[in-house]
């Protein structure tokens, strides 16, 4: 049953056979053995080796092993080594980063670890949290943890803070009234959930449901179900390398029958077969790949951006829409005060000042407002501790959100509580409750003052009188109906509006009448300077912002004004009374989803991406798990994430702004694009030796390339120049909308086409040239040094579309590295005697001068090409 909060709390009792003196401890026992324990069902067990063997799920991992297989047969064991190595760094990566991501069912499971204060047979005992059951009648007070999702019997000044489940960081005000069935979750205020925990009062409160059965046990049980999403680029990868490995099959098995119908050695044509093969795979990619997503998440962190798994870097370049919380990452995540009224004057409070029509405000001359102020603290329960050892602050403010803001705002204008309070000794308090909507503070110094706050109509209705022009006067029906409306008109601004007066206390009956007005204090959680100009960067790089929030309409409206997010907004109730047919034609237009819970959030989501957009979601609680897992990239806050809405994130906001998203974005974007230029630079290098070594076979000539050389390019002096162009800086990223390539060859397949044909031009000219001088082994040793020289100049055209006397010839160091370690590393192998292991040959000068001017050819063509603007080649 779902609908406690719809019944009387009699019905209640009667409907789970307890009283409100609890079960007896026979039926307390019963009940655990028949409905078992309230935690966490532990189903979902971490198992290290099936997460290990997933990562081998990948086609261009297939075909590695394939061909390490092939090595073995024919006893090469140092190729098969070498690409063995590149599958193990591939697949332990992956399984680090997976096996974390998974520990998020463990982390569930903890925090509901806890003993509770529980009635048996109306005796008061202390029960661990697994052993409670439905109809068991818990005792509950400030700090407590709720072990259960409960219905409330009775209770005192009871407010809860359900920001695990909401998102929402103000505390909540509970009763035990009925409420209607229609109401969401986040507005059944006689109800507390397992996870939350009270932050004011005390309740009596019976258990409906534990466990799998509580909305904490729901969000699990979807959890679990979840399965981790290929990113764009690995999906696009996957896609090329099944094709590849297609083609390479289809290929091979054409020139090996006609290598045998041209007289060839079946042997002789086995090995050549398995060079092909071997040419045809870009075995360096996917370690560049990896290595470049893991330099850019370090550049990230600088940016308080915490990339938990890697590929998660270049998704980040194809986010199309961000649907983001509103408390803490767009907003501050803590009440201020930002407008105050007294005087029949508006007061703005900016940083730590006050102004009046942008005059600054001097606090020693503004009397009634000097007196407001100090009411606002002398009618506060929040202490004011003085701490050593805090570099920024030397204090800490420790009670309610918004009674800790208000001492805050009077530090700021000069006040301090502690040392008031030290001259006005406190008597006694009347406390706040939701029916009273007022509290009081009796205080004396030389004469006893009661100072009191609360709903602004109930401060009004029971003022007799105000404090204008520093004289107390009558305050007039006319009067107080123009300060219900001041007071609107600062709620119609999504403030929290407190009204505040004081007397001088005469021992009345009633000292809660015939209050003295001071005036009305406005706090709000305001929204974070940087946030405004990320929305509009984000507006200009294409990206949809859409805001989804657990808080009102009104406040959400409001905020969403002060940042930039304006259109349509829609509650949750609206998005239940919605089709998912209209709620696909209509998520385009609404940009703010306000009263939001877990289920709907979720259900967002999946029509964004059925729409085809790729959608990153924030969130920081336990509400907002099943919306980090079904995202394409979650990221949660690294101060008020939940540890569990953390283990499943892909990223964590290390400062929790929603502007460092944006910077995020950005690297993404120039991850993306460095991904596609490696892409390029090995493809366009590996076609060239499938043209070489296929062209060669058909022909009838001796293969210009074994497969360990073929290797040794692809894996070594190629891949330390192409890992340089995850160095390069972003060409204005943030000014394109996000990529929807749909294959990782789109827009740049005619290229690596015209630089496949271009270097193998070059490679057959030195091959045919050298053939008639010198053996095959120094014909070889020629051919591959000539390729990889071509490649270390056609690397600096790789780097942009524009011409490179533009970006600069040296405005990536990097490339100039990985050349000249490249270069050494390949005159190492050709000058020592490891040159045997590799079939390679040391080189005279003349056979270096003949190399040079073939490798320079495509640099220098590419070049030439850039200089016409109409076919000038795109990245």
């Amino acid at each position: 049953m779902n609908n406690w909060h719809a019944l009387k709390k009699e019905e209640v009792l009667k409907k789970l056979n307890s009283s409100s003196d609890g079960l007896s401890k026979e039926e307390a026992k019963i009940r655990l053995e028949r409905y078992g324990k309230n935690i966490i069902k532990d189903d979902y067990k971490l198992n290290p080796f099936k997460i290990y063997f997933l990562q081998f799920k990948s086609w261009l991992i297939y075909i590695l092993l394939i061909a390490t297989l092939i090595s073995l047969l024919i006893m090469h064991y140092l190729d098969a080594s070498v690409i063995f190595a590149i599958i193990l760094l591939n697949t332990t990566i992956g399984f680090v980063q997976q096996y974390r991501a998974e520990k998020s069912m463990l982390e569930l499971k903890k925090l509901l670890t806890l003993k509770s204060k529980v009635l048996r047979g109306g005796r008061l005992i202390v029960a661990n949290a697994e052993e409670i059951v439905s109809g068991d009648v818990l005792i509950l007070k400030a700090g407590d943890k709720i072990p259960a999702d409960c219905r409330i019997i009775s209770f005192e000044n009871l407010e809860v803070n359900e920001a695990i489940l909401t998102g929402e960081s103000m505390s909540i005000e509970k009763t035990d009234e009925v409420i209607s069935k229609k109401f969401l979750l986040v507005e059944r205020k006689n109800m507390l959930y397992a996870g939350t925990h009270i932050e004011t009062g005390n309740c009596k409160a019976i258990v409906v449901n534990t466990g799998m059965n509580t909305e904490f046990g729901k969000i699990a049980g979807i959890l679990k179900d979840f399965k981790p999403e290929d990113t764009p680029m690995q999906k696009k990868i996957n896609n090329f390398a099944k094709k590849n490995f297609v083609f390479i099959i289809l290929l091979s098995a054409i020139l090996f029958f006609i290598g045998l119908s041209l007289g060839q050695e079946k042997y002789e044509m086995f090995l050549t077969t398995i060079a092909l093969a071997v040419s045809a795979v870009p075995e360096g990619l996917s370690a560049v790949v990896t290595l470049g997503l893991a330099f850019a998440s370090g550049k990230m962190l600088k940016n308080n951006v915490l990339v938990r798994r890697l590929p998660a870097v270049e998704t980040l370049g194809s986010v199309s829409v961000i649907c983001s919380d509103k408390t803490g990452t767009m907003t501050e995540g803590k009440m201020k005060v930002v407008e105050i009224f007294s005087n029949a004057k508006t007061y703005i409070k900016n940083e730590n000042n006050l102004f009046f029509n942008k005059d600054r405000v001097k606090l020693n001359e503004e009397k009634e407002l000097n007196e407001l102020i100090r009411t606002s603290i002398l009618c506060n329960n929040a202490r004011f501790e003085i701490k050593e050892g805090i570099k920024k602050k030397g204090y800490e403010i420790i009670g309610d959100s918004t009674e800790s803001a208000l001492v805050a705002n009077a530090l700021d204008l000069g006040i301090n509580k502690k040392l008031l309070c030290d001259e006005e000794k406190r008597i006694k308090e009347f406390s706040f409750t939701s029916e009273r909507k007022i509290m009081s503070i009796l205080r004396k110094n030389r004469k006893e003052i009661l100072y009191s706050k609360g709903a602004p109509e109930i401060i009004i209705k029971k003022s007799s009188f105000e404090f204008i022009n520093g004289e107390k006067r009558n305050l007039t029906d006319n009067k107080k109906k123009e300060l219900i409306k001041q007071a609107e008109k600062m709620q119609g601004k999504a403030l929290r509006v407190l009204g505040f007066a004081f007397k001088f206390n005469k021992n009345e009956k009633n000292p809660e009448e015939n209050l003295i007005f001071l005036g009305f204090i406005g706090l709000q959680d305001p929204p974070r300077k940087e946030v405004k100009g990320a929305v509009e960067l984000c507006k200009k790089a294409g990206i949809k912002i859409k805001m989804i929030t657990g808080d009102s309409e009104i406040t959400a409206k409001a905020i969403g004004e002060q940042i930039g997010i304006y259109g349509k907004i829609i509650s949750g109730k609206i998005l239940d009374s919605m089709s998912d047919e209209q709620l696909m034609d209509e998520i385009e237009n609404i940009k703010i989803f306000a009263r939001i819970e877990p289920k709907q959030k979720l259900r967002i989501i999946e029509v964004l991406k059925i729409k085809g957009e790729q959608v990153a979601v924030t969130g920081d609680g336990v509400n907002d798990v099943l919306a980090l897992r079904r995202a394409n990239i979650g990221i949660t806050m690294g101060i008020r994430g939940s540890d569990v809405a953390r283990e499943v994130s892909d990223m964590i906001l290390v400062d929790d702004n929603f502007a460092s998203i944006v910077k995020a974005v950005e690297e993404g974007r120039i991850v993306y694009d460095n991904t596609k230029k490696i892409t390029k630079f090995l493809l366009a290098v590996n076609f060239s030796e499938l043209l070489l070594i296929s062209l060669i076979i058909l022909l009838g000539f001796p293969l210009p390339m074994l497969p360990l050389q073929i290797l040794w390019i692809n894996l070594i002096t190629d891949s330390i120049p192409a890992l340089a162009l995850t160095k390069e800086k972003g060409e204005n990223v943030m000014n394109k909308k996000p990529a929807k390539e749909k294959s990782i060859l789109d827009n740049i397949l005619i290229y690596i086409i015209v630089a496949g044909i271009v270097t193998l031009l070059a490679e057959i000219f030195i091959f045919f040239f050298a053939l008639n001088k010198y053996d095959i082994n120094e014909v070889r040793t020629m051919v591959v040094t000539g390729g990889i020289l071509f490649e270390f100049f056609f690397v600096f055209t790789c780097r942009s579309s524009k011409k490179l006397k533009d970006i600069g010839f040296f405005s990536n160091k990097w490339i100039f590295y990985g050349i000249f370690i490249s270069i050494l590393i390949h005159l190492v192998v050709l000058y020592t005697p490891i040159n045997s292991v590799f079939g390679f040959t040391p080189l005279s000068i003349n056979q270096w001068i003949l190399i040079l001017p073939f490798s320079l050819s495509g640099l220098i063509l590419f070049e030439i090409r850039k200089y016409s603007k109409k076919n000038q080649i795109k990245y």
